[in-house]
C-alpha cells in the first residue's frame, strides 16, 4: 500500500552545541537586564530602556530556541508539522535541535503485545465457541498512524494526544483491539470448531493450526494497514466450546472416542478368533463342527470384547457331551 511518509529534511543541528549556545545567550540576556536596570538607576533612561528592551527580546527568543531541543531513543520517532502541513518524520537516535516552530509528536516504533480476552462467536455450523488471540504488532508508517485514523476519538483521554507518546499509543491500541476482535470473528465464522461427522477432511479450528493463524494474520494485516501498523505475529491462544454446550459436546467427544476404541477392540478380537480357529485346525488339536465353532467364536468374542475380566470355568466333560 502506498505511503506518504518521508524523512524530515529540515535544518537539524547538534543538540549539545545548541544547548551550550542557548545557555550562553540566556546568561548574556540576564546580564544585559541587570546592566539596563543599573543604567536606569543612574538616570540614563534612553540607553537603559534600549538595553532592557533588547535583553528581554533576546531572553524570549532564547527560551523559544530552547524548545527546539529534542531527544530520541532507539525505535522512537517524531512526526513534524509546519503550521498544519506534514514535514516528515524524524527518527535519528540522539540529542538534536530543530526549528522550534515545528510541531512535533513523538511515537513509539517498538513491538507491543495484545492478549485479547476470549470472545464468544458462532463457528461455521453455528456452534457457539470461545476464542482468543495473542497479537504482536508495531508501528510501521507514522503518517498513517497520525493522519489516516482519528486518534483523538479513540484515546481514553483525548486531551493527552499531542506531544504525549502514551496517549497516542493507547489510542492505537484501542484501534488494534477493535480490529482484532472483528478479524477474529470473521476467521472463526469460516470454520467449524471440530469435524463432527469425522467423514471429511475440511479444515477446522481445532486442528487447523498454522493455516488458521496465517489467515488470521492476513485479515489483521488488511485491517491494520490503514493505521500504518505491521502485524509481527498473530496466534489463537484459547479455543473451547461455549459453556452452554460444552458439556454436551464433551459427551459427544467421549462417545466418539469409545466407538473408535470399540472398533479397534472388535477388529483385534476377530483377528485373534480367526487365528485360534486356524491354529486348532492346522495342528489337528481338536475337530469342531459348525455349531461348536459358533459357540467358541461367541465365547471368545465375549471374553475379548468385554469390559470385565473373564472368569475361568473348568469343563471336566467332553466336547461331545
Amino acid at each position: 500500500m502506498e505511503t506518504k511518509e518521508f524523512s524530515f529534511n529540515g535544518t537539524v543541528l547538534n543538540g549539545f552545541l545548541m544547548l551550550f549556545v542557548t545557555l550562553g545567550l540566556m546568561v548574556a540576556s540576564i546580564v544585559l537586564i541587570i546592566l539596563s536596570i543599573i543604567a536606569l538607576d543612574e538616570s540614563n533612561g534612553a540607553q537603559g530602556g534600549w538595553m532592557l528592551g533588547g535583553s528581554v527580546v533576546l531572553l524570549v527568543a532564547d527560551i523559544i530556541a530552547m524548545c527546539g531541543l529534542m531527544q530520541l531513543e532507539p525505535n522512537e520517532a517524531k512526526v513534524t508539522n509546519w503550521f498544519g502541513k506534514y514535514s516528515g518524520t524524524f527518527s535519528e537516535t540522539g540529542f538534536y535541535w530543530i526549528n522550534p516552530f515545528y510541531t512535533t509528536k513523538k511515537v513509539s516504533l517498538r513491538a507491543r503485545n495484545l492478549d485479547a480476552e476470549p470472545i464468544k462467536v458462532n463457528d461455521k455450523v453455528g456452534n457457539p465457541v470461545m476464542i482468543g488471540l495473542v497479537l504482536v504488532w508495531k508501528l510501521k508508517d507514522t503518517y498513517k498512524a497520525m493522519f489516516e485514523v482519528d486518534s483523538q476519538t479513540m484515546a481514553s483521554t483525548p486531551n493527552a494526544i499531542g506531544g504525549d507518546t502514551k496517549g497516542l499509543m493507547q489510542a492505537l491500541e484501542n484501534f488494534v483491539r477493535v480490529q482484532s476482535d472483528a478479524a477474529l470473528r470473521q476467521v472463526a465464522g469460516q470454520y467449524a470448531y471440530d469435524d463432527i461427522d469425522d467423514q471429511n477432511d475440511e479444515l477446522t479450528l481445532r486442528d487447523g493450526g498454522d493455516e488458521i493463524n496465517q489467515q488470521l494474520e492476513q485479515k489483521l494485516d488488511e485491517r491494520l494497514a490503514l493505521a500504518g501498523i505491521e502485524v509481527v505475529e498473530a496466534r489463537i491462544n484459547y479455543l473451547a466450546y461455549a459453556p452452554e454446550i460444552a458439556a454436551v459436546m464433551l459427551r459427544r467427544q467421549q462417545a466418539s472416542a469409545i466407538i473408535t476404541a470399540r472398533e479397534k477392540i472388535v477388529e483385534g478380537a476377530v483377528s485373534m478368533v480367526k487365528m485360534a480357529l486356524d491354529k486348532l485346525s492346522s495342528e489337528q488339536i481338536v475337530e469342531l463342527d459348525d455349531d461348536k465353532k459358533a459357540a467358541m467364536v461367541s465365547n471368545l468374542l465375549v471374553v475379548l470384547c468385554g469390559d470385565d475380566s473373564a472368569q475361568p470355568v473348568v469343563n471336566t466333560g467332553t466336547l461331545n457331551h
